[in-house]
């Protein structure tokens, strides 16, 4: 690939463009995927191109956290996504031991979410789905959206001017070329992204970690070994073969990790058939357990962040601009939300209510986010004492938890107004309650007769909520949109929005353990309902401003005098940015 970060001479025959889309996805894995799919529901047309020939064939990054399920909630595959993981719906816990028929067994955690607490704060849960099932499920409905996908399609080259980024792809097939211009590059194209590398954007961090090799096997008698354990990943630490099993089917279909040391002189080729057989039956503790071998794919565990997540209209997402331990699946989780935030600011200045600046608000608040959750999945790798990462965990120190990492993220800086820049992207501690920069809350609520979370309510445009009592902004709410053209929904607690009562507060979804923690226990009482107010960090006379993705951007905890000037002031500053 050829390129000059800076502007130069478009290729193409002659200057001609064969075709013009507003944005360009390079790469169509989950990050790339995802992002079609966010673009194509914000109505904004766009052109992926990916150079491998089909989606991914190896289960891998399976573990898509409560966040990044929101998030697909929102572009209506929450359901199929969820269809498409049923064979390992019932596996939780991650399970730790020597082998598994031997003496050591200890669950380091038994279950995602004991009790069902998590219905108080989501109108989602966590899915265990491979990578190798959720991407053919994005790429149905990226298309269905109307998204060009073109697979066996590679970037050769780009160039940037002010205006936007023409490109040269290539049919891998055929050999033919075609010259795109479009206003907006993602690059969503893998950790050694070239387009990176042509923008001569640098990573920070300690870099590799450890290497393992990812075998898939097939082995009918392995489900009598496991039993009942529905495990998510079982770390297996003999010494003899340390390594991380993991279930494709809990039935005969299963991955194993080896850990794999090239520093050491180790190569791929050492990995035959023979010794991965060997290596399974080792670990997992039945000596004349009759393995298969479909598959082997030698993959890295690193922690690195660019430095910066793009040049002029060139962007990074996913793992172009952050590399993660798996440990968590923060890797692919963080990089589904990137693309997320990138979606609907392409999409709020290309419609032309936001001004371009709030593209570039896009480094200042995803960069942060991925420097911390990235020591975070290295801090987890340690305390799982993941097979071939020697590194041990701090002394004394607690185990990091998921929770602040996964809902409780917050953006110190960027399209925000009044967050704290001295409060840390991740928090120790995670909250429910909404702050400037942070997640909105979930409460289940009545809005045009329908059943609704709050959430449910944010995708398309900006929100502003109000307290029962907060009619003064409700009214200039709308004057002040149409004045400086900020398409802007407004709803009124009481009016528009009425909080559902503690029984039915429990998830639709069906998990009969949260609809039954939210009834009476035994001589118990129901739980309470939801503060709305007290959640959102408001009065009953205030205001909360949350932006299309669902993040606070502006709140004010009672009146203020001249309500429509300060919603002016907010909207300006948040989104029609220079």
């Amino acid at each position: 690939m050829t390129n000059a970060p800076h502007p130069a001479p478009p290729p193409g025959r002659d200057g001609h463009t064969d075709d013009r889309v507003p944005v360009l996805i390079a790469g169509g894995s989950l990050v790339g995927l995802s992002a079609s799919l966010f673009l194509g529901r914000l109505g904004v047309p766009h052109l992926l191109v990916e150079r491998h020939a089909r989606t991914s064939h190896h289960p891998r990054g399976r573990g898509n956290n409560v966040r990044t399920m929101e998030l697909l909630r929102a572009a209506g595959v929450e359901d199929r996504v969820r269809a498409a993981a049923s064979v390992l719906a019932d596996n939780h816990g991650i399970l730790q031991a020597d082998t598994l028929t031997g003496a050591e067994q200890e669950w380091l955690f038994r279950t995602i979410d004991p009790g069902g607490a998590l219905s108080r704060i989501s109108p989602s849960g966590w899915c265990l789905c491979s990578q190798n099932d959720l991407e053919p499920v994005l790429l149905a409905a990226a298309r269905e959206l109307g998204g060009d996908i073109r697979f066996g399609t590679e970037l050769v080259s780009f160039a940037q001017d002010a205006d936007g980024v023409t490109a040269e792809i290539t049919d891998r097939a055929s050999g033919t070329s075609r010259t795109v211009r479009a206003d907006y590059l993602i690059a969503a194209d893998g950790p050694r992204s070239p387009v990176r590398e042509r923008l001569g954007i640098q990573m920070t961090g300690p870099g590799d970690l450890f290497h393992n090799v990812s075998i898939t096997f097939r082995a009918k008698r392995l489900a009598d070994a496991v039993g009942d354990r529905r495990f998510i990943v079982c770390y297996l630490t003999n010494p003899d073969s340390p390594g991380a099993l993991l279930p494709v089917d809990n039935a005969q279909d299963w991955v194993f990790h080896a850990p794999w040391r090239p520093d050491d002189g180790e190569t791929l080729d050492d990995f035959t058939d023979e010794r991965c057989a060997h290596l399974i039956r080792t670990a997992v503790g039945v000596p004349d357990l009759e393995v298969e071998i479909t598959g082997k794919a030698p993959w890295h565990a690193a922690e690195r962040v660019a430095e910066r997540y793009g040049h002029g209209r060139v962007l990074l997402a996913g793992d172009s601009a952050h590399e993660m331990s798996p440990t968590g699946a923060f890797g692919s989780n963080t990089g589904i939300q990137d693309a997320h935030n990138l979606a609907w600011k392409l999409a709020a200045v290309l419609a032309g209510w936001a001004g371009p600046g709030l593209v570039d608000s896009y480094d200042a608040e995803r960069r942060p986010v991925a420097l911390a959750t990235a020591a975070r999945a290295s801090a987890r790798s340690a305390e799982h004492s993941h097979p071939g990462y020697d590194a041990a965990p701090v002394a004394g120190g607690p185990r990091s938890g998921m929770m602040p990492a996964v809902l409780g993220y917050r953006y110190p800086g960027g399209a925000v107004l009044g967050a704290d820049p001295g409060q840390p992207a991740v928090p120790d501690e995670f909250s429910p309650r909404a702050v400037p920069g942070g997640r909105a809350p979930h409460v289940w609520v009545r809005c045009g007769g329908e059943r609704i979370s709050t959430l449910d309510l944010y995708e398309r445009t900006p929100v502003l909520l109000t307290g029962p009592a907060g009619g003064a902004w409700y009214d200039a709410a709308r004057l002040a949109a149409e004045r400086i053209g900020v398409p802007l929904a407004c709803y009124r607690l009481g009016r528009e929005l009425k909080v559902l009562p503690p029984a039915e507060q429990a998830d639709s979804a069906g998990q009969a353990e949260r609809a039954e923690s939210a009834r009476p226990g035994p001589g118990g009482p129901a739980r309470p309902a939801p503060d709305f107010c007290g959640l959102h960090g408001i009065g009953e006379e205030g205001a909360v401003l949350v932006r299309p993705d669902g993040f606070v951007a502006w709140r004010s905890e009672g009146p203020r005098p001249d309500p429509e000037s300060v919603l002016r002031t907010a909207l300006t500053e948040a989104f029609r940015r220079a």
